[in-house]
This record gives structure tokens, C-alpha cells and sequence, in this order.
């Protein structure tokens, strides 16, 4: 039986950091089955898996105080730069996809966060991504392929366990031991919340899932200069950032893909690509017909380090993203990014370039299931209705 808990916070919290502190309400608790800010900022609602006692609804509140005040106190609201506007663009759907995508066994859940995609979904990804690919090409960008795992010391390396420990996908084996095996082989059971078996027959963790495509370039380039001078690659992958009560349908996935195309060099170098990909990608994204706009934006940091990363990111102006609307809510959804990492990873990689100088890194970064979900999103299911150049490239 749920219940709902109350809760109104120490500190208001402003109409522009409303969606943040509500995306991390699933943190807080593993009894959160959902957490609502309201628009104002001055309630929280939690909905619970099970009834609390006085002193556990004690405790839920006490930490839901620490992470607004956390996330909420010295904040300030960040200065919103757009770079392009096209929200205006006229499309002919604006009913909910994802009845009509299960509906057609277009998605099928496996678990929270975990869906397999059907023919058409998997036509649409392939068009977008191959689109993505020209764009790749247009850069002369060199071909990688990259694991699945990352090695957790690597990502020790780049401070990621304090930024985004609350996403991370940890990834281990059983421990070398005949006994240990012997006994989960005869005792592991599942139940709804997941494997059952005992802690200590696990191995420490040696890697995780990987959370981004672009890390692994940056790692094959550690600790020695950067040849030339300069890169330019493309890689797509698949990516993994566990996010809570957020996982819901395609727009937000445990386990999703990714297209980069990533540059490492000077300063100079990667900020005129960066840009210049952009500029590539709106006749690509006209043709798509899809309603966007591209905005500053910063990365889902923690609580701990939320405000001084964030106002950081705003600062500088080092991420802009692509956001998709989605008429079906009257909202808009992240389909890629063009990001800019300043000397972060050459200097914490120790990738130098000629003049022993740390090498800056930039990727642009394009979500495939998020692609195709905003298009379904904006044009639906009734191919005549879409754009000729998508028609023509996924008829069925």
C-alpha cells in the first residue's frame, strides 16, 4: 500500500530549480516510488512504497531538507543563451507515443529503464544515425569502437564518482572461490526487486558501465602527447546512467545510444568545430522537420557538487543542448548536445599537445532512441504525414 508524505522545504525553492531538485527526490529514499515539487517550490510531495513510521518520516525529511538546501541555498539563476529557435515549425501530431509505440510492439519494457525497440524504431535510429554519420564524415572524423565496460580507476581519474555517483552502473563477477560459486549456483534466487545472493560473494568492482562514448578516446590518449596535434573521431556506443524515478519510457533510459563525434586539440580548434558542427546540422535537422531549439544547459551533477558545477557550466557556456519538444505535454526533450570540456580531461589525462600544453577536448553528442521518440513525438505514426526525406529512407 503507498502513501504520500509532505513536506514543505526550509528554503523556497525558485521556479528555475524546480525540475532539478525534483529529478534528484528519487535519491533520497529507496521507499520514493515518486517526488513532485510544485511549481511554486513551496511543497514536495513524495509518494511512498510503503507506510512510514514517526521516526523513518523523520528521517526522510530531514534529508530531503539537506539536499534542497544544498541544491537551493547561494543559487542563481543562470542566463539562458539560445542559439537557434526553431519551436515555431508547424507538426501535424501531438498525441502520446508511447500507448501507440507499445501498442504496435514498437517498445516493450524489460525493466525500469530497460526497453527493447521494434522495426520501425530501429529504421528511424539507423536514418538519424546516418545522418549523424555525414556529419561525422564532413569532419573527416576517424572510425573507433568502444567497450561497453570502463575501468573504475580511469573514471577515478576524472573525478566522476564525486560529480555523478548517483548514476553510476557497477559492474563485477563472483568471487574466485569454488565455495562461493558452488553456493550462489545452488542459492541465488530473484524476486521483484532483483538477483538475491549474499554481498561477500562478490569481487571488489573493477569497472563500470560506461557513462559516456567520448571517455574511452580520452583514455586511449593519456599520459603521452597528442599525435599531430589534433583529432577528430566518431564512435557510437551504448551508454549507461541510472537515474531513478526519472526512467520513464524512452524519454529518459538506464541504457541508451549514443553518436559522437568528438575533437581533441587546441582551444581554438575544438571550439571552432564545435560550433561549426552545429551550423552543419541544421539543414540536417530542417530536413528531419523537427521542432527545437539549441540552449545553454549544464550536466545532472549531485547534490554536493550541483551548485558550483552548475554555475560553472552556465558560466563559461560550455554545454548547449538540442531540445526537442514533445506536444503530447507541452514540453521539450534533450536530443543532443554540443559540449565544450575546456582542458578538463588533457589535464587530468595528461594529454599534451606539441608545446606540452594540456589538449582541450569538445564532443557533439546525439541520444538515437531519444531521436526517434521526438520524431514519433511530433509527427506520429502515419507516414504520410512525415517529412519526404524521412519517408522515403524508413518506408516499410
Amino acid at each position: 500500500m503507498t502513501t504520500t508524505q509532505r513536506i514543505i522545504p526550509s528554503i523556497g525553492i525558485p521556479p528555475y530549480l524546480v525540475g532539478d531538485v525534483q529529478s534528484k527526490l528519487g535519491y533520497i529514499d529507496e521507499n520514493i516510488l515518486l517526488g513532485r515539487v510544485s511549481p511554486a517550490g513551496d511543497q514536495i510531495e513524495l509518494t511512498l512504497e510503503t507506510p512510514v513510521n514517526e521516526e523513518q518520516a523523520a528521517n526522510i525529511e530531514n534529508k530531503v531538507q539537506r539536499m534542497v538546501l544544498s541544491m537551493v541555498q547561494g543559487a542563481f539563476k543562470p542566463k539562458i543563451q539560445v542559439l537557434e529557435d526553431h519551436m515555431d515549425r508547424a507538426v501535424p501530431y501531438n498525441g502520446d507515443p508511447n500507448e501507440e509505440l507499445f501498442a504496435r510492439g514498437e517498445m516493450s519494457q524489460e525493466d525500469t529503464g530497460i526497453f527493447t525497440l521494434g522495426p520501425l524504431m530501429s529504421r528511424l535510429i539507423d536514418y538519424f544515425e546516418g545522418k549523424f554519420l555525414i556529419l561525422a564524415d564532413s569532419f573527416d572524423a576517424r572510425p573507433y569502437r568502444f567497450p561497453t565496460l570502463i575501468p573504475a580507476k580511469l573514471l577515478g581519474r576524472i573525478n566522476y564518482f564525486k560529480a555523478f555517483p548517483h548514476s553510476l552502473s557497477f559492474v563485477t563477477h563472483l568471487r574466485e572461490d569454488l565455495d562461493v560459486i558452488d553456493q550462489f549456483a545452488h542459492s541465488a534466487t530473484c524476486d521483484e526487486h532483483g538477483l538475491n545472493a549474499p554481498l561477500d560473494s562478490f569481487a571488489p568492482i573493477p569497472a563500470l558501465l560506461s557513462p559516456a562514448v567520448c571517455y574511452h578516446l580520452y583514455f586511449s590518449l593519456a599520459d603521452k602527447p597528442l599525435p599531430g596535434g589534433q583529432l577528430t573521431a566518431t564512435a557510437v556506443g551504448h551508454c549507461y546512467r541510472y537515474e531513478s524515478t526519472n526512467l520513464i519510457s524512452l524519454e529518459r533510459l538506464w541504457n541508451f545510444s549514443l553518436r559522437e563525434v568528438i575533437f581533441v586539440g587546441s582551444k581554438d580548434f575544438v571550439l571552432a568545430n564545435r560550433d561549426e558542427a552545429r551550423k552543419r546540422m541544421q539543414d540536417s535537422f530542417a530536413e528531419f522537420g523537427i521542432a527545437y531549439r539549441v540552449e545553454s544547459a549544464t550536466d545532472p551533477f549531485f547534490v554536493g557538487e550541483f551548485r558550483k558545477q552548475t554555475a560553472f557550466q552556465s558560466a563559461f557556456q560550455l554545454k548547449f543542448e538540442i531540445r526537442a519538444s514533445l506536444p503530447f505535454k507541452n514540453s521539450t526533450l534533450a536530443v543532443g548536445s554540443y559540449n565544450y570540456h575546456q582542458d578538463f580531461f588533457g589535464r587530468n589525462l595528461n594529454i599534451t599537445l606539441p608545446d606540452g600544453s594540456a589538449a582541450h577536448t569538445a564532443c557533439v553528442g546525439f541520444g538515437l532512441e531519444r531521436m526517434a521518440y521526438a520524431f514519433l513525438a511530433q509527427f506520429g505514426f502515419d507516414q504520410k504525414n512525415w517529412p519526404e526525406a524521412v519517408r522515403k529512407a524508413v518506408a516499410e
